[in-house]
């Protein structure tokens, strides 16, 4: 029989998907959880088993084509009973809520997946209403006969279009699965309705102008997972006040530490002591005295992260990806040297797991890896703040009224100035300088 296989709901329901690449096409033969197809959800690419064995008969959906979670991607020739989808592993505050099964679904064998009904959205990086009350405009049930449009929940891509271009979703005919309106019937409706005759005096809108390529240009299609940085900068920008700070941190006695345990490290654990373990555990423990830069912004509140997981920014061949280590204040050195060189490699190997983006409440970024002295971060949407670690530098300093040449490094932080003031960045950015230089012969590396 044919099986409908829709795009399936993971980890903290994620709201859509970019069709990354087939890896099987129309006619070929597939095994039970074998890889379908790549696809790309904000800076991770996951390969999504088929849910059956069989034979591949139709593509839905093209490459490059976004779509929300739940939607149809293919059809399937099969015998087999579709496997059961893996519970969704909801936060605390989603526990309660209930995942209904459509009417009739016992019935349906040929659809594998159900949607999430009564859940509030979540971002592709674990985001979402800062407020419950946020959601209620998008979470409401459509009165019966009304248009599915008016109060239909539209992904976040169908929204940002609708706003850029001014457009009433509820005149909108949605051609997506159960009437749901995506970015092409927004686009479709731009492009066939027609521009107003005449604009208010002195309101004159400049028509768009389309770029083409000249013989002095080369232009480069965006990958989806560019587009989706591109899309959380703009973010991060537009919707958080920037403020910035930096000190000077001398990290002499860190350098000559980490020279003398390098090479025992290395044959005992099969890693590379980078610096990059002696940060975080500073940052970690800087952190719990100042639990304002653990944390994001709800309008009418703030909301302090009682976990600290700290995002690592990577430069991966697919772009910038954040992978993040999970509860970093409970590991020693030894243990985030080996979680930040298994997130890095799986980051460059394009092998990260949603999980593995998911839920970061402070991010560092090792700019100095790329000869940077000094830089100005942006916030990795919603967190509060991201730090840089600087290159280091020998350079001569003034130390009890002398000359001294010390192993110095810049530490740079941007953080959102509606929840810290230059007080609180501060003092967290001179916490973790006072735990960097006292780090010597006696720190405990496991």
């Amino acid at each position: 029989m044919a099986i409908t296989i829709e795009l399936p709901h993971v980890g903290e329901s994620v709201v859509e998907g970019t069709i990354g690449k087939w890896l099987k096409q129309p006619g070929d033969k597939v095994q039970r959880y074998e890889p379908l197809l790549e696809v790309v959800t904000d800076k991770v690419t996951m390969e999504v088993p088929s849910p059956v064995a069989g034979s591949l008969l139709k593509i839905l959906a093209q490459e490059g084509e976004t779509l929300p979670m739940g939607a149809p991607i293919a059809e399937m020739e099969s015998t087999d009973s579709p496997a059961p989808p893996p519970s969704p592993v909801l936060d605390p505050p989603l526990a309660s809520q209930s995942i209904h099964q459509p009417a009739g679904a016992a019935k349906s064998a040929g659809t594998t997946g159900y949607l999430l009904h009564d859940v509030g959205p979540v971002g592709p990086t674990g985001s979402g209403p800062a407020d419950p009350e946020d959601a209620e405009t998008t979470d409401s049930a459509a009165p019966a006969g009304e248009a599915v449009g008016k109060t239909a929940r539209h992904s976040p891509a169908v929204r940002r279009l609708a706003n850029e271009h001014k457009v009433d979703l509820a005149l909108v005919a949605g051609t997506g699965m159960g009437g749901r309106i995506t970015r092409d019937d927004v686009l479709g409706f731009i492009n066939t309705t027609p521009a107003p005759v005449s604009q208010p005096l002195g309101q004159t809108e400049a028509a768009p102008i389309k770029a083409e390529a000249t013989a002095d240009e080369e232009h480069i299609l965006l990958t989806p997972v560019r587009r989706m940085i591109a899309e959380a900068m703009v973010r991060s920008v537009s919707q958080i006040p920037h403020a910035w700070s930096t000190v000077e941190v001398d990290v002499t006695n860190l350098v000559a530490l980490r020279s003398q345990v390098r090479d025992d490290f290395q044959r005992r654990e099969g890693v590379d002591l980078t610096y990059l373990p002696f940060v975080i555990k500073a940052v970690v423990e800087s952190l719990k005295e100042h639990p304002t830069l653990n944390a994001t912004w709800g309008e009418n509140k703030i909301i302090l992260k009682k976990r600290m997981n700290i995002g690592i920014a990577v430069a991966a061949p697919v772009g910038l990806v954040v992978p993040v280590v999970h509860d970093a204040d409970r590991l020693s050195i030894a243990g985030l040297a080996a979680a930040a060189r298994d997130l890095t490699f799986r980051a460059r190997d394009n092998k990260l797991t949603l999980a593995d983006v998911q839920g970061g409440t402070f991010t560092l970024n090792n700019t100095g890896a790329l000869g940077s002295t000094i830089s100005q971060p942006i916030i990795n949407h919603p967190q509060a703040a991201i730090m840089t670690t600087e290159a280091i530098q020998k350079r001569a300093v003034v130390r009890d009224d002398a000359i001294a040449i010390r192993s110095m490094m810049n530490l740079c932080m941007s953080f959102d100035h509606r929840i810290n003031d230059g007080a609180e960045s501060g003092g967290f950015l001179q916490a973790v300088k006072s735990r960097l230089e006292s780090m010597g012969p006696d720190t405990a590396i496991y």
